[in-house]
């Protein structure tokens, strides 16, 4: 598998010198009177134009890396040993007016969250000025090469965004302003730290496009750091994995992502849901343990206490960086064995299903919808949502930002009331609107399950207390009933009884997931709301959670509403799947079904943009323009505007299409016949 961005580049690396040369790195923190390593004779090189991906877990030193090049470690972090040369240039030995100018015009930084790099208060066109402005530009010059860079990251109408502050602009619009900053001042080295995590399967495609486009124009070198091991692959020519500080692999992405050489990439790779993988055919496989502390002395191999394959000299002596062919290191000694590397994770694992429970609906939404009022005009987030949730059945929820997932779930668990006219019903029981009327019984049948488990849990209390509070006031526990139900809570989340006197800052991301998870079913919910509950997680805890939550609902028989941006997660995990566009349901059925197609031409877009690992996936299909505002909707089909199937006759844009059966609970909602979709997108009916 060959990189679309370095047969973009071209092969340039050879015949200039390196870009980034990283030699024998120590990166050392210092924590309550005492040095702790971070990173650890870390070295490898990114060639002029070439791009470089560092993947490991959260934790493994992969953003201190790049705080370390741009001389942005926290003042308790110092590079303790080993050389940095950028361009040339020692960062380390740069001071005053020379640091500022080789943060300024060498190297850049793309962060995470557009909404923490940007400043709220000032127009966007007007920060994105200043690069210019330090680099001598007058202020209208500034601000017409300010536009003219706008339209270079393929913003369609500049001038409104420069005049837009921050939180008016979407999540992939913020990005692609972060981007024009980064690059205004054509830096040498590029360092895009996990640009598009919090992005949909669209925009990271467009966003991904636009950063290969420009890595080809400018001849810039980048640095990419991401847990998504797809978009790696997808961008990057070379790969080093990181775990506790240390560069374990390193190599040519194609080759390490097709045979890894050291047991945490194989890890690693196993953690993702193969393309068709569901829950119904086995858990995914999960790295035991955790990763060691920072400072961490082992006399071996740092893996060696969570590899399947570990023996005495992996405990002994740390294995040097082994070659394993031609650019390609591993340190491990046994890097031979990897090909049949045992599972961690039993495959075989009795389930119950939804058919079990005889499949009888446990939630209806009948002709649900909700309207904002904003700024005077009517905002219709949803319209006319009718669909059934089934007894111990996963429904998948997708569609891109503003699509109205999110309002959907809000206005099931009765934190946003629908529109006059709809009804929800739990059990054949009409809900009332507001959370504020509806009966205990009622509150302790849903729960909710958040992305961010820091803003969800409170943080002056325990563990104990967090997991315990759902069982006294809606369960009605105490005494010995809640002290063996909070056991027994505790041990069906993977949390042991060290953890119980812990506080939500001392845990990992992935502990404090567990226990938002506990929480959710300490009253014995029968529906659980999954708002994206994975995707701050890199993907061994990912592959953790999923398996909780699929072992969870096979032993308590509760319904998941799961929304996810990511369509393998949701493949793996859903019975049957919504897509919503625009507040309207585009298409509905059994997940295998939806995925395998012949799919609404908005679900073969969604499908067509996520990238995989062995390069396999077809062309994306490109959606011209944004989502449209739900204030002023297209007439027809919603989605005509941006349909690269619409039809020639005009019927798209003069009607709007029902929802329609168009094989046997498989619902869509297009003017184009089923049989014509399997032409057109080559699939194999039913």
């Amino acid at each position: 598998m060959t990189s679309p961005t370095a047969e973009a580049a071209g092969d340039t690396t050879s015949a200039a010198p390196p870009a980034l040369v990283v030699g024998n790195l120590d990166v050392t923190y210092r924590v309550r009177g005492r040095d702790r390593l971070a990173l650890r004779n870390v070295s490898f090189e990114i060639g002029r134009t070439q791009s470089y991906g560092l993947v490991g877990e959260s934790g493994s030193g992969k953003t201190t890396i790049a705080m370390a090049l741009t001389r942005y470690l926290p003042r308790n972090g110092r590079v303790s040993a080993g050389s940095i040369s950028i361009n040339g240039a020692d960062p380390m030995r740069l001071r005053g007016t020379a640091l500022r100018n080789f943060r300024a015009r060498t190297v850049s930084m793309v962060y995470q969250e557009p909404g923490k790099a940007l400043n709220p208060s000032i127009r966007a066109g007007r920060q994105v000025a200043e690069v210019y402005e330090v680099g001598g530009l007058s202020k209208s010059d500034a601000m017409d090469r300010a536009a003219d860079m706008l339209a270079r990251v393929q913003i369609p109408d500049p001038r409104r965004v420069m005049d837009s502050y921050p939180h008016q602009l979407s999540g992939g619009m913020a990005q692609r302003v972060v981007i024009a900053m980064a690059i205004a001042a054509d830096p040498s080295l590029l360092i895009l730290d996990e640009p598009t995590t919090a992005l949909d399967a669209t925009v990271e495609a467009e966003v991904l496009d636009l950063i290969a486009g420009l890595r080809a124009e400018l001849s810039t070198s980048l640095l990419f750091i991401s847990h998504n091991l797809a978009v790696i692959a997808k961008m990057c020519d070379r790969v080093g994995v990181l775990y506790a500080g240390e560069l374990v692999e390193e190599g040519p992405a194609s080759e390490i992502f097709a045979a890894p050489r050291h047991p945490y990439t194989v890890g690693l790779l196993r953690c993702i849901p193969n393309r068709g993988q569901r829950k119904d055919h086995g858990r995914l496989d999960s790295i035991p343990g955790f990763l060691p502390q920072p400072g961490h002395t082992l006399p071996g191999c740092i893996f060696a206490p969570r590899c399947p394959i570990a023996e005495d000299r992996c405990r002994q002596a740390p294995p040097p960086p082994f070659e394993v062919g031609s650019g390609r290191t591993s340190r491990c000694y046994r890097h031979g064995d990897t090909a049949d590397l045992p599972r961690n994770t039993p495959v075989d694992v009795e389930l119950r299903t939804s058919a079990d429970d005889g499949g009888e609906p446990v939630i209806n939404f009948r002709e649900v919808s909700k309207t904002f009022v904003s700024r005077g005009e009517s905002v219709q987030a949803l319209r006319g949502i009718s669909v059934t949730m089934r007894r111990g059945e996963t429904l998948g929820l997708v569609g891109e930002s503003g699509s109205g997932k999110t309002t959907l779930a809000r206005v099931l668990l009765g934190l946003t009331p629908p529109d006059p006219g709809g009804t929800i019903e739990l059990d054949g029981t009409p809900l009332a609107a507001d959370v504020s009327g509806r009966s205990r019984e009622q509150l302790q049948g849903m729960q909710i399950v958040f992305q961010n488990p820091d803003s969800a849990l409170n943080r002056r209390h325990t563990v104990r207390q967090l997991i315990a509070r759902p069982l006294e006031k809606l369960a009605g526990l105490t005494g010995a009933a809640l002290r063996e139900r909070l056991t027994d809570l505790v041990r069906s989340v993977r949390l042991e009884e060290r953890h119980l006197p812990l506080r939500p800052r001392q845990l990992s991301g992935g502990l404090k997931q567990r226990v938002a998870i506990a929480r959710a079913f300490g009253g014995g919910p029968a529906i659980v709301v999954c708002d994206e509950p994975t995707s701050a997680l890199d993907v061994s805890v990912q592959a953790a959670i999923l398996n909780l939550l699929a072992d969870l609902q096979a032993k308590e028989r509760v319904t998941y509403l799961f929304i996810s941006h990511d369509l393998g997660l949701v493949r793996y995990l859903s019975d049957r799947i919504v897509v919503l566009y625009l507040g309207r349901v585009m298409e509905i059925g059994p997940a295998e079904r939806v995925f395998s197609g012949p799919h609404h031409p908005y679900t073969e877009a969604l499908l067509s943009a996520v990238p995989s690992l062995d390069g396999t996936r077809g062309s994306r299909i490109k959606l011209t323009g944004e989502i449209p505002s739900a204030a002023a909707p297209p007439s027809g089909c919603v989605f005509h505007t941006r349909c690269p199937r619409r039809l020639p006759s005009g019927i798209c844009e003069s009607t709007e299409p029902p929802l329609a059966e168009a094989e046997p609970g498989h619902l869509m909602s297009c003017h184009i016949p089923i049989d014509v979709l399997v032409n057109l997108q080559d699939v194999t009916p039913a």
